[in-house]
């Protein structure tokens, strides 16, 4: 038995003048990981708050300014949602379907586009939630104009009927992943800027580098001459105090090198400037200043539109402030090795995500069933021991690899790639355990799942194949375990219906 030496692509971010003096940092950066689930939640809560303030604001703000009826407004929504016999969309369903967007906005290149796109679900029962974050670039049917990126939806509807964007796009998603969204937010990023500087800035930790070359310049979108559309952009990683300028620079940028250039790096950024500013909004002594609450809604009330009734926005927010943010589920439709997308080029020359398996079938398993999880004791075990896993379809059932991958996916297990292996005419799946028996708790759980046999370490021929089959192939991460699917009797939970082509 042998082990394999896979290599790997180190990324070096190349240094440049720091067009931010270092009165804007306040600290080094710690290091420590990234916190998704709270900043997801964050931003959901962010926005459910702004749009009380922003459509409640005649009610709110009397003539007086007096902070008194703000409070006792407040009151009013609770009592509201307790009392209130209408029920939500999809509550009778026990899941509610709500999808958060943001856009740019007028002044920005590109501004009915909407570079953030998430389904947020609720589970009243359980006040659960998950949070799924669809790319822009992801190619979907859309109604009189074929297949197009996703984020084009709004901007087409918006084009033929103004603040039809939102109810469109909720719709175009809800055939895509065949399950309906009644809901909509969307916000824009046109008064944030604003409305950071009435706040007195806010504080983010910039983790990586951003050394961004073609970051664009406003209002020159449309300047024929292709070059001067682009500033430079660059922030060392620290701590800094951003005013709006800065914030909505460090917002918007998507063409750095390195970790930081590309659009899910973005959707990560500007949730962190949303979980800074309610943050800041929610500070006490910010909701004791009528004048800065009159200020803020300014800034807002022409950036937000939703199809939220006052007395849906009041029940929502009854079941969103009970939700514990470590039960929140958030996942991301990526282009990973281990994800549902690949990457493609269309006719024309456009860069697109498309479905990995050429149809939304797993991407719609996905989403319905995002809210399940494993038994937390085994989802405990496999976490603890961080198994790496790699999947292998041995068999000519078209998307069971991927299938598989998403019930795994479950219990924890770290699945770094999924791909076709080298024959397609196994009986039986099997594993092979990289760690020789070291993580012994993940391996049973895999094999009760799977049925399959298990093997120590990897045999000559196997080896052989597998590297004839990675020569090419730099950027792969050693897995723990390697499972090979046999015939789908063999599977004891795919979960979806297998078809042989």
């Amino acid at each position: 038995m042998k082990d394999i030496d896979l290599l790997r692509i180190e990324q070096k971010n190349s240094l440049g003048q720091n067009h931010y003096p270092d009165q804007h940092r306040i600290g080094s950066r710690p290091k420590r990981r990234l916190r998704r689930v709270g900043r997801f939640f964050t931003y959901l809560a962010a926005v459910f708050f702004i749009i009380f303030f922003v459509f409640t604001s005649r009610i709110i703000m009397s003539e007086d300014n007096s902070v008194i009826n703000t409070l006792s407004f407040f009151g009013n929504l609770t009592k509201l949602a307790k009392t209130s016999e209408n029920m939500l969309k999809g509550e009778a369903d026990n899941r509610i379907n709500i999808l958060l967007l943001g856009m740019g906005g007028q002044g920005h290149e590109g501004g009915l586009l909407t570079d953030t796109i998430i389904l947020a679900s609720i589970i009243p029962e359980t006040k659960g939630v998950s949070l799924l974050s669809i790319p822009r670039d992801l190619i979907i049917p859309i109604e009189g104009y074929g297949w197009r990126k996703i984020n084009h939806v709004n901007a087409f509807a918006e084009m033929e009927e103004v603040n039809s964007g939102g109810i469109a796009l909720s719709q175009a998603l809800s055939r895509v992943l065949d399950m309906p969204i009644d809901y909509y937010i969307r916000a824009d990023f046109a008064g944030f800027e604003q409305l950071i500087d009435d706040l007195g800035g806010i504080e983010i930790e910039v983790e990586n580098l951003i050394d961004d070359h073609r970051y664009p310049i406003l209002g020159e979108e449309e300047n024929e001459n292709y070059e001067s559309r682009f500033n430079y952009f660059y922030l060392e990683p620290g701590t800094y105090k951003m005013d709006g300028g800065l914030a909505l620079k460090y917002a918007r940028s998507r063409h750095s090198t390195g970790i930081e250039g590309s659009d899910f790096a973005r959707s990560r950024r500007q949730q962190k400037i949303l979980q800074a500013v309610k943050e800041k909004i929610m500070n006490k002594n910010i909701l004791l200043k009528p004048l800065m609450i009159t200020n803020v809604l300014s800034a807002l009330k022409d950036n937000i539109d939703t199809n939220l009734k006052t007395w849906e926005i009041a029940k929502f927010w009854s079941i969103i402030k009970e939700v514990d943010s470590e039960q929140v589920i958030t996942k991301t439709l990526d282009n990973s090795l281990s994800g549902l997308l690949i990457d493609s080029i269309t006719a024309d020359g456009a860069y697109v995500l498309e479905p990995r398996t050429g149809d939304f079938r797993e991407i719609q398993y996905f989403a319905k069933n995002i809210m399940e999880n494993a038994p937390p004791q085994q989802r405990s075990a496999v976490s603890e021991e961080n198994v790496k896993l790699e999947i292998q379809n041995g068999t000519w059932v078209n998307g069971l690899g991927q299938s598989t991958a998403i019930d795994l996916d479950k219990f924890g297990f770290d699945i770094v790639r999924i791909t076709n292996a080298t024959r397609q005419n196994y009986e039986k799946s099997v594993i092979f355990d990289l760690t020789y028996g070291e993580k012994i708790q993940s391996l049973e759980i895999l094999k009760e799942r799977t049925g399959a046999k298990v093997n120590y370490g990897l045999p000559d021929w196997f080896i052989a194949e597998l590297a004839e089959a990675n020569e090419d192939d730099l950027n792969i991460t050693q897995p723990d375990f390697i499972l090979i699917l046999g015939r789908p009797a063999d599977i004891t939970k795919s979960g979806m219906e297998n078809e042989e082509e």
